[in-house]
């Protein structure tokens, strides 16, 4: 999929985004499916879902054509999800020749890490505080069961993405003591982006590095376990510098 595409454009709008002839025949992107969500984010979770199924590769230049065949959405909806995606750093749309897809780089990497710590200090502070203590053991539970189960061992693709979803599951688990939904997206986007740097350097988690990453995640239950807010947060920090460390490390 990757390379420039040489589909013709027939006009284009303030966005760059062409518009063909039929374009006027397709369903409008506020339309919905039978979920009840409109077809404009329908076509944006396609989008971010083609990324990581590799069936876009990070860095392609695409036709909007191209698009509408790969995620099998109509172009009204797909010009939608395009502008937002673009708001929100997936890829660049540039004026009558196509549409750039975001190209992993140490920027990404400093600027998603970044913003995680931004968001998970003051989440972790509350989570010291409030999280009720049978929910943290459990949390701590699950930790030990995770790094006894590879210790020693190598992983298979389908035990390195569950433990990868214990990773990520635990830093949203305490985002979400927060109970805000505008922090939980904006956190999602961000982690997503960090997926999106460790699929395109074909990133592989090792029984070391799951138990290096975990034991960090231990710090941090310890001192939520002992209600304690500042170690909670000074145990975050160690974890998320040297997560971006290990993270750089690739590029």
């Amino acid at each position: 999929m990757k390379g420039r595409s040489q589909s013709p454009v027939a006009a284009s709008d303030d966005s760059g985004l062409s518009v063909s002839d039929d374009a006027a025949a397709e369903p409008a992107a506020f339309e919905v499916d039978r979920s009840g969500r409109s077809l404009g984010d329908v076509a944006r979770d396609r989008f971010i879902q083609a990324l990581f199924d590799r069936r876009i590769e990070p860095g392609a230049f695409l036709s909007q054509n191209e698009l509408v065949k790969i995620l099998g959405v109509p172009v009204g909806p797909l010009r939608d999800a395009l502008r937002v995606l673009q708001a929100e750093g997936w890829l660049t749309i540039h004026a009558r020749s196509g549409i750039e897809l975001r190209k992993p780089d140490f920027s990404l990497v400093r600027n998603s890490y970044q913003l995680r710590m931004i968001l998970e200090r003051a989440a972790v502070r509350s989570f010291a505080e409030v999280a009720p203590m049978p929910r943290i053991e459990d949390i701590e539970r699950r930790h030990h069961e995770a790094i006894e189960a590879v210790r020693g061992r190598e992983l298979t693709l389908d035990s390195a993405r569950e433990l990868e979803g214990v990773d990520f599951g635990f830093h949203m688990e305490v985002v979400s003591i927060l109970a805000n939904p505008m922090i939980e997206a904006a956190y999602t986007q961000a982690q997503r982006f960090v997926q999106l740097v460790r699929l395109d350097r074909e990133f592989r988690l090792s029984s070391p590095l799951v138990i290096r990453t975990l034991t960090e995640h231990l710090e941090i239950i310890k001192a939520c376990k002992a209600r304690d807010p500042q170690a909670a947060e000074a145990a975050l920090e160690v974890h998320f510098g040297r997560a971006m460390q290990r993270a750089i490390g690739f590029f």
